[in-house]
């Protein structure tokens, strides 16, 4: 397998569930604290990342959450976010412009601001209250996990969480396997697809997210590779019409509440275009995790699937995943 470090990758999952009773203390002592409401505020793929939690938060819970891109939340405001608002953020490198500017605005509201960095004493870290700092750690999903399922007990809405908990031991061993499984339908995508102009690609409730950055921040970012992403339920209100023979349109399957609207756009494409793909996190096992929360992890386990198309992508387009021509090289 291309760029494939199972040792490795088992040790970064290891690093992160290591630092289970640091952040179980951290959602113990914001719940002690009481807050009002959640907020999930960066920019980019660290913004996506966070928001599957706030589809787990809202079906699990009655606690109010809101998705609010940083860059926005400090132009717009929000008539729900006060002193007493728990703010969740998220930067790999712990300096995106927009996020730290974020969290300065929302320390001026008094907020608390927990964080998940790259990068130990960045200015995020020093701008929160409570920061994870995950290093070379994979996956950062696996904090959310920890630190929304421990609020979520907590609070009485998740009385599995310890059991939940402890089967995310396995979760890095899960993800090695359907990495392995996936690779060689991986393979064969980015070697039927990688130069088609015009990718669309679809996914529903907890993908949706997942699939709406893989979409920008890998596809067009990474690769510089023309897609439309769209949710499943939206798909049947405008996007179908561009479906026909000779276009490649992708979709990602939840294990969520939202399934059922994925499979009703997978029986539309294949109905209509030679180019249809599927990848449904059901074809795949999950050693060690019981059943009743596979559907909880479809984010995580996706994100692990696409990481197989993202490096024979780049090893078939000889492109690597690194080039930039304007993030973090001109001025904008």
């Amino acid at each position: 397998m291309i760029n494939f470090d199972e040792k490795k990758m088992l040790e970064s999952g290891a690093f992160i569930y290591n630092q289970r009773q640091y952040i179980e203390n951290i959602a113990d002592h914001v719940c002690q604290d009481g807050f009002d409401n959640i907020f999930i505020s960066s920019v980019g793929g660290s913004q996506a990342m966070m928001e599957p939690f706030a589809n787990m938060i809202n079906e699990m819970s009655a606690i109010p959450v809101h998705c609010v891109l940083a860059s926005v939340l400090v132009l717009t405001g929000h008539n729900q976010l006060t002193k007493s608002s728990l703010v969740f953020m998220a930067s790999k490198s712990g300096d995106t412009k927009e996020t730290v500017k974020g969290a300065e605005w929302l320390k001026e509201k008094g907020c608390t601001i927990i964080s998940i960095v790259g990068k130990k004493d960045s200015p995020l870290e020093k701008l929160s209250d409570y920061c994870v700092v995950y290093q070379d750690g994979r996956p950062q999903e696996l904090i959310m996990y920890l630190l929304i399922g421990r609020i979520l007990y907590n609070k009485g809405f998740f009385d599995k969480y310890i059991q939940f908990a402890d089967e995310l031991k396995e979760l890095p061993a899960v993800l090695v396997s359907v990495r392995k499984a996936v690779d060689k339908k991986a393979i064969e995508y980015c070697q039927k697809y990688h130069f088609e102009p015009y990718n669309i690609w679809i996914a529903s409730g907890n993908l949706w997210p997942v699939c709406y950055a893989y979409a920008m921040c890998v596809l067009e970012e990474s690769q510089w590779i023309r897609t439309k992403s769209v949710s499943s339920s939206e798909f049947f209100h405008g996007t179908l019409e561009l479906v026909e023979k000779g276009v490649c349109v992708t979709l990602l399957i939840t294990e969520g509440k939202t399934r059922e609207l994925d499979l009703r756009v997978k029986k539309f494409i294949h109905q209509y275009t030679n180019k249809a793909n599927v990848f449904d996190c059901k074809e795949f096992e999950y050693p060690g995790i019981s059943d009743e929360f596979r559907g909880l992890l479809s984010p995580v386990v996706m994100n692990a699937i696409l990481q197989r198309i993202s490096k024979n992508m780049e090893f078939i387009t000889k492109h690597s995943l690194d080039i930039r021509r304007y993030y973090r090289k001109v001025d904008y």
